[in-house]
């Protein structure tokens, strides 16, 4: 008894199944890419040698329409060869089989042939790296096969972004654009244009995938960097404290009562003088823990990074992470050679252009990735920028919304230490 198997493979959507999965112990197995070669290879064995039994995966892989389909099994069933398909519900091994049953099963074929032909003209796109369906991200403007600069648009997003570099605030940036070009986005929407590839020059597909340099992009690959260690950085800090227009906003706690601490201002009766206090919140002590002067504890804070932060970095073992910057750009330049290499063997013929396309298309996925892992690097120098920042004279000369920007830089959480009549200021670093 001889038992053999086919399988087809559309190298635009799938790779090719294990031949170790099939079940049985196989004969031989008949494997086809693209064309049905092998297809046709099969049949003409089986006219010399006998066979009793054929595996495949569904019965869509004997055709590409359910002509050529009907004509295989015609041809099959004259050689009395018994068709085990293995994703299917219908048995052509038994003798009676129900004409509902062939109705079912043609509509089926033809159904998911058609949402095939479907996933393959996307994923065509995906090779010529053409943008998906849809409407074009504001900024830009759908061309012939990629992505135009919207040049009355592209400005609104380029300030959105560069608002956002400059304070580390998506609120606050939604609004600046809103006061500033009367453009209202939500926050969402915000959030989505800072992580859209789309403007940093790059495409990302419906199957995660990404190709990079296919346009003209709005940022840099570095401010790129930037706004994801940014939104990083945000994730942990509490709701709405990022674009807080006080600096400690969110980072002090009241290590008496373990309560995060808010900043709350008081007026005197018909006088424009603010006072601003730091007052824990849902305190559950009684009497409740008294509330700090705002000033008070910003001029502390100041002077304890200016003394603790140098020390703090110094005994820090930063590992060298230089060798791994440069294996990594090695292998991105790598790449490229081989990207180079695809044009010329398709340019003299020794690959067709489909396989061109599909080589090309997963190396630059591959560099997409790798430079993705490149840019998670940070390019700051840590123990040259505490220098930098341990003088007092750096902070008191920011603004509040520049000094907010710095302290979430290196700040995770500030502890107000009570002790009566005094109270001692904690910082904890982030690192």
């Amino acid at each position: 008894m001889k038992i053999i198997a086919y399988s087809y493979t559309n190298p635009l959507l799938e790779t090719a199944p294990d031949p170790k999965n099939w079940g049985w112990e196989v004969d031989q197995i008949y494997q086809d890419f693209g064309q049905r070669q092998q297809l046709k290879q099969l049949l003409q064995d089986c006219y010399i040698e006998p066979v009793e039994y054929l595996l495949i995966r569904d019965y869509e892989e004997l055709g590409d329409s359910l002509e050529s389909i009907s004509q295989c099994l015609g041809e099959l069933e004259k050689l009395n060869i018994n068709i085990l398909a293995i994703h299917s519900d219908i048995d052509f091994t038994k003798n009676s089989v129900k004409p509902s049953d062939m109705i079912k099963l043609f509509a089926d074929i033809q159904q998911r042939q058609r949402s095939r032909y479907i996933c393959e003209g996307h994923a065509r796109n995906r090779l010529k790296a053409t943008p998906p369906p849809g409407k074009a991200p504001y900024g830009y403007r759908r061309g012939k096969d990629k992505y135009m600069i919207d040049r009355s648009t592209a400005p609104v997003v380029k300030d959105f972004f560069e608002r956002f570099l400059i304070y580390g605030s998506l609120r606050g940036a939604v609004r600046y654009l809103e006061q500033r070009y009367g453009k209202k986005i939500s926050v969402t929407t915000g959030k989505r244009w800072l992580t859209n590839v789309v403007y940093r020059g790059n495409l990302e597909y419906k199957n995660g995938e990404i190709i990079t340099n296919t346009h003209l992009p709005i940022i840099s690959r570095e401010e790129a960097a930037q706004v994801d260690r940014l939104l990083q950085r945000n994730q942990r800090m509490p709701p709405k404290t990022a674009s807080a227009p006080r600096s400690l906003a969110g980072l002090v706690l009241c290590e008496t009562c373990n309560c995060s601490m808010t900043i709350s201002r008081v007026t005197a009766y018909r006088q424009s003088q603010e006072y601003l206090y730091l007052r824990p919140l849902n305190c559950p002590h009684q009497p409740k823990c008294k509330a700090l002067p705002y000033h008070q504890v910003l001029e502390e804070t100041i002077t304890r990074i200016c003394q603790d932060l140098p020390q703090a970095v110094a005994a820090l073992k930063l590992p060298d992470f230089n060798p791994i910057k440069t294996a990594l750009q090695q292998e991105i330049n790598q790449n490229n050679r081989l990207l180079e290499q695809i044009e010329q063997l398709h340019e003299t013929d020794i690959l067709d252009e489909e396989t061109a396309q599909i080589r090309a298309y997963k190396l630059r996925t591959k560099i997409a990735s790798l430079q993705e892992k490149l840019a998670k690097f940070s390019p700051v120098n840590l123990k040259e920028t505490a220098q930098a920042v341990s003088l007092p004279q750096f902070w008191l000369d920011l603004t509040e919304t520049e000094r907010r920007f710095y302290f979430r830089e290196f700040i995770h959480h500030i502890e107000i230490i009570r002790n009566s009549p005094q109270w001692q200021l904690k910082i904890n670093f982030i690192f």
